[in-house]
């Protein structure tokens, strides 16, 4: 009883718990030690009580979950959850905006249009965007228009896209090559390459070095429109010289 008190207060673990007890056994043939001690799994991870002792757990999640958590406050999920409630009725949808999103904090409301955007809610990611450029505190953002440009482009919401990229333009910002790749891919997806000409152009005047991605996007999309690919052709052959261009057979698109 002594020794089960003297551990209970010291609060030994399970493992040294079974040590102990293993020292206070008389000795077994003139040893001291046991030759060989086995302590079960299941004696240390019983939920019960093991010679006075419990293994018990604090309650808080654990992992990714926890901090994943961290990085939206709960106004910032009423208003997503709220959003997502009242997005097929318009007027409560104006209602809700007006009495929840426009009090919301700047780093709320930029949670709450990344976290639409993760859910590809796009629709309502642009009414939010919408709410954050009508702020004090917004300053023009390409990496704003960016992630929602993508999202939109993705959904094949081409429409949105342009009027986007009208107001980042108006604004002086140029898009990165990621959003070029995924608006040209937008445009030959949606059915027009013509729009995706447009884009193009509008890359080859961009202040940043064009990459590779997008011209292979463009070749590969423009298959069935050879003048068109044959213009992009010749500029990625100019600007990447050391790179190849693969011409499949004719035969194959019904180009003959």
């Amino acid at each position: 009883m002594s020794i089960r008190a003297f551990s209970s207060k010291l609060k030994i673990p399970c493992f040294a718990w079974k040590l102990l007890r293993d020292l206070m056994r008389p000795p077994i043939n003139g040893y001291l030690f046991p030759v060989r001690s086995k302590i079960a799994v299941s004696e240390c991870n019983s939920s019960n009580f093991i010679s006075g002792f419990r293994q018990y757990h604090d309650g808080r999640p654990r992992g990714p979950l926890w901090k994943g958590k961290k990085l939206i406050g709960k106004e910032a999920l009423f208003v997503i959850l709220g959003l997502k409630k009242f997005k097929d009725d318009k007027e409560k949808l104006e209602n809700f905006i007006k009495t929840h999103v426009l009090r919301l904090l700047k780093m709320d409301v930029i949670a709450v249009l990344t976290e639409l955007e993760r859910q590809e809610e796009v629709s309502l990611s642009l009414k939010v965007f919408k709410v954050i450029q009508k702020q004090d505190w917004y300053k023009p953002d390409v990496f704003l228009y960016k992630d929602l440009i993508i999202a939109l482009a993705r959904a094949k919401k081409m429409d949105e896209v342009m009027q986007l990229w009208e107001s980042m333009r108006k604004e002086d910002l140029f898009p990165d090559s990621q959003t070029y790749t995924e608006v040209i891919r937008g445009f030959l997806r949606y059915g027009s390459p013509a729009d995706a000409m447009n884009v193009y152009e509008d890359m080859k005047n961009s202040p940043d070095p064009p990459e590779e991605l997008p011209f292979r996007i463009l070749l590969k999309g423009l298959l069935p429109h050879p003048l068109l690919r044959n213009r992009v052709k010749q500029d990625f052959e100019e600007i990447f010289p050391d790179r190849n261009v693969y011409d499949p057979p004719e035969e194959i698109f019904g180009l003959r």
